[in-house]
């Protein structure tokens, strides 16, 4: 057991978030004072109200839009912390903005995921807690432990409790396989791949279905749904493969540009995201969304008392 004080820092991007996580036992008292405001020019304003000498702390902000605002403000209060002679510092991180940038596929062209990475790390951190980065390979960028935790174990949930005859699980691109596969054996259910081609980002300009979705409920599992082009449009190729019923379930809303107004007009039943991003702004009807509170509150436990935590993500 570790005896020190656990302290919950609301970075302001998710504070409903912040707020169900510290209902949980054991965390109930850890909510520390914090204000996060703007001087009149627009600079990011931190100030820390509780003593957090020897305590063991979790910042919980997720890199949402708007991104840079939001990263910027998670920097500042890790320097705080950094210099109120705190014990230990762990960045929980629901959502990785600047994930889907973790490679050079073109001359001049930033590795944003890794100098995201070496943002944070500068400032100062002892430890990341995430979920559902983009790219495995981004837990690599950072030179402390990196817990990357998955939304399957909240998803099989609420799958097996709705699951149907005639269901088939499919993955949105060739990337996304291991994830529709785990959940296709957990279930029991078959499988499809959606192969499609991206000249560039957020445009896709042809998927083609590898599989039967005929007459089937067709679930599709994904990170992350942005503007909603490619998962609108995949719910058209299931449709017109015969599937009687189309659902997504998605790790990170982020539901920007005309996303609204796609979902509105899509060929979807549901989507299911989880509030890794704030949604209380969302009203659409076909979204509802499933809470990685209980989730990430048994992290940041088990963080605390040093147990492991990799059982959560089976």
């Amino acid at each position: 057991m570790n005896g020190r004080t656990i302290r919950i820092i609301d970075g302001s991007a998710n504070s409903l978030l912040v707020e169900e996580i510290c209902t949980f036992p054991g965390l109930k008292r850890a909510w520390s004072k914090t204000v996060v405001s703007s001087f009149s020019d627009g600079e990011t304003q931190i100030e820390i109200l509780d003593n957090m000498r020897g305590c063991d702390i979790f910042v919980i902000q997720p890199t949402s839009p708007p991104a840079n605002e939001h990263l910027v403000q998670l920097c500042l209060i890790l320097d705080a912390l950094k210099r109120s002679d705190c014990w230990r510092v762990t960045a929980v991180i629901p959502y990785y903005g600047y994930g889907r940038q973790d490679k050079k596929l073109k001359p001049r062209v930033p590795i944003s995921a890794r100098a995201v990475a070496d943002i944070i790390q500068v400032v100062g951190v002892d430890r990341v807690l995430t979920m559902d980065l983009h790219a495995k390979q981004i837990q690599g960028y950072f030179n402390c432990p990196v817990d990357d935790l998955t939304a399957s174990s909240i998803f099989y949930r609420h799958m097996k409790e709705n699951l149907t005859e005639n269901t088939v699980m499919v993955s949105p691109d060739v990337g996304g396989v291991s994830r529709t596969v785990y959940y296709s054996k957990k279930l029991g259910t078959e499988t499809a791949i959606i192969h499609k081609t991206r000249p560039e980002a957020n445009q896709v300009s042809e998927m083609v279905l590898l599989g039967n979705v005929r007459n089937k409920t067709a679930i599709i599992v994904d990170d992350m749904a942005d503007t909603l082009g490619t998962l609108c449009k995949a719910a058209d190729v299931l449709r017109d493969a015969g599937a009687k019923k189309v659902i997504a379930y998605v790790s990170h809303g982020v539901f920007s540009g005309s996303a609204f107004d796609k979902i509105d007009n899509s060929t979807f039943d549901k989507i299911y995201v989880t509030d890794s991003i704030d949604q209380s702004k969302t009203i659409q009807p076909k979204i509802e969304v499933i809470s990685c509170a209980p989730l990430l509150a048994e992290a940041i436990l088990r963080i605390h008392d040093e147990i492991s935590i990799s059982e959560l993500s089976t």
